[in-house]
């Protein structure tokens, strides 16, 4: 069976960015809802993008950073980027 396309437009948007990563982030088992859900003890959280605790725009990656409006901001339920 094919995968369903979507436009970028209808895309549901997320509480975070899809790229937003942590320790924290890699035990879950769902999207997360809340900033707690990324935070661990040390509350390190990194970019998957570039790998680093600054975006694609040089801004500090932080869950609440990492919203909505945010210009390298992408849904979690969007496709990966290559």
């Amino acid at each position: 069976m094919s995968q369903p396309t979507f436009s970028k437009s209808s895309i549901p948007l997320t509480p975070f960015c899809g790229d937003l990563r942590s320790k924290a982030f890699f035990l879950l088992d769902q999207i997360p809802t809340r900033a707690e859900q990324y935070l661990g003890n040390d509350e390190h959280c990194w970019c998957a993008q570039t790998q680093q605790v600054v975006g694609p725009d040089d801004q500090i990656v932080e869950p609440h950073r990492c919203v909505p409006g945010r210009s390298c901001y992408r849904s979690a339920l969007a496709e990966s980027r290559k």
